[in-house]
């Protein structure tokens, strides 16, 4: 393993570039994925600095929230100046550092994969995970009529409707359970969007219960964006069900989104979703640890439905 001088102390390469002091990071999925290589965007030029964004101090005491330029969990960290968000004083460094990766997951997969617009009935398949509860609450906020949230944890399910999720159903029910109440639910209002956290086992029984019925099957359009794959990356889909059907297919992630989206989270969402926070409209667990902690703290699993960050 690298030791500390193994790493350079992050220096400016043209104006646009500052340093900043740290003071929080989160431990993502994806971080975790990067480092290890389990990720499509994983490190390649080793060793590294392991996280992607987070909070810190510039030089003129000013507090901000920034996606680094290099790795993130560590005392400094080098950014881009014009793209560091200025945090309100209301809104503590552990929610500002986890909630912009969870807007990642479920604003922009919203907003620019799955055409959110009010009045739509909105299916958020792993809704008991962090950047799930997150999505459940953005739905609402963009004006959804109906959120149906999926999970294999009850508990964890049941706190959702506080978040907004107007019903709920379990995954631990089983497949012929889970697909008769989720046939129901879809009867009495069409379901127009499914943000997807597992991908595997639980979105093909979804598929399964959301294909057509035959020759006079009504026309209705779903649009299914996974961001994640918790359950398993491959499914069973066969072509029939998508001819039976209008189910659209689609992705949300760093290769999936245009340009204009990154700008947008960074210029517009994020620095909104802060001040829901702030004023506890927009809710996001996390538990704190120190980074002499780091090696105990990466390895551990965090509790459901919690976000890890480091604190600095």
């Amino acid at each position: 393993a690298p030791k500390y001088d193994d790493f350079p102390d992050p220096i400016p390469q043209h104006q646009d570039q500052v340093v900043i002091t740290m003071k929080a990071a989160a431990i993502k999925n994806l971080d975790k994925g990067r480092a290890s290589g389990a990720h499509y965007a994983a490190h390649t030029h080793l060793p590294e600095v392991v996280g992607t964004d987070g909070v810190g101090v510039t030089t003129d005491g000013k507090r901000v929230y920034a996606m680094g330029l290099s790795g993130m969990i560590a005392e400094k960290a080098l950014v881009d100046k014009n793209k560091m968000i200025v945090l309100p004083a209301e809104v503590d460094d552990s929610t500002a550092a986890a909630l912009p990766n969870a807007l990642l997951g479920a604003a922009l997969a919203l907003k620019y994969r799955a055409g959110m617009a009010p009045g739509k009935t909105v299916l958020i398949n792993g809704a008991t995970g962090v950047t799930g509860k997150v999505a459940v609450q953005l739905a609402k906020y963009y004006g959804a009529a109906r959120v149906i949230a999926t999970g294999r944890n009850e508990a964890s399910l049941q706190s959702l409707r506080q978040l907004g999720a107007d019903e709920v159903l379990s995954l631990a029910l089983g497949q012929e359970t889970f697909s008769d109440a989720l046939h129901d639910v879809h009867t009495k209002s069409p379901i127009d969007i499914i943000i997807d956290y597992t991908w595997g086992s639980p979105i093909e029984w979804i598929l399964g219960t959301l294909k057509g019925g035959g020759m006079h099957n009504a026309f209705h359009t779903i649009r299914l964006v996974t961001v994640g794959s918790m359950a398993g990356e491959n499914i069973t889909l066969p072509s029939g069900l998508l001819r039976s059907s209008a189910i659209e297919i689609a992705g949300s992630g760093f290769g999936s989104l245009p340009p204009e989206a990154f700008a947008k989270l960074s210029s517009e969402i994020v620095p909104e979703m802060m001040k829901l926070a702030a004023t506890g409209r927009l809710k996001i667990d996390t538990q704190e640890v120190q980074l002499r902690e780091i090696e105990k703290a990466w390895n551990a699993s965090a509790s459901p439905g919690t976000r890890r960050v480091v604190v600095i």
